[in-house]
């Protein structure tokens, strides 16, 4: 996957992970449609979402390392909240997040103007000492408005 990658398709997703010399297990078809649906999520959610389907049976562990190793393929990204849980992304192509620190949620913002403009301006900087690999961008925000039920 490259760095402008949207979120595998199922097939391929099925292509990458044979690739990969990895078998297409139910456990690691089930986390992906779980992360496609959802996005961005914790070992947590996506368990949830697998168990409220009911088609596998999975462990937060189990998908807690089906998540990092596909993070350590390229297929999703992750990033801390700031309770030092950590999330997992589908989307792996540049993008900024808005970071709610009310509920712990990543929104995409998909400001491609925004973040080339960014991405200039920090290529072009020197920081003594250290070479730049990639620009995560988190927005922290709150609710402006209260939310309706």
């Amino acid at each position: 996957m490259d760095k402008n990658s949207k979120a595998p398709a199922m097939q391929a997703f099925r292509e990458s992970l044979r690739k990969h010399n990895l078998k297409v297990t139910p456990q690691r078809i089930a986390v992906h449609e779980a992360m496609l649906h959802l996005g961005h999520a914790s070992a947590d959610m996506v368990t949830d979402h697998i168990k409220e389907e009911g088609n596998t049976r999975v462990t937060v562990a189990s998908v807690y390392n089906i998540l990092t190793q596909m993070t350590l393929l390229g297929i999703y990204r992750h990033r801390m909240s700031d309770s030092n849980k950590m999330f997992f992304d589908v989307n792996t192509f540049n993008h900024m997040h808005l970071y709610d620190t009310t509920d712990s949620s990543y929104v995409d913002v998909n400001d491609e103007d925004l973040f080339e403009e960014i991405e200039r301006k920090i290529s072009g900087r020197r920081f003594r000492g250290y070479k730049v690999d990639a620009i995560d961008i988190n927005i922290i925000v709150h609710p402006s408005t209260r939310k309706k039920r």
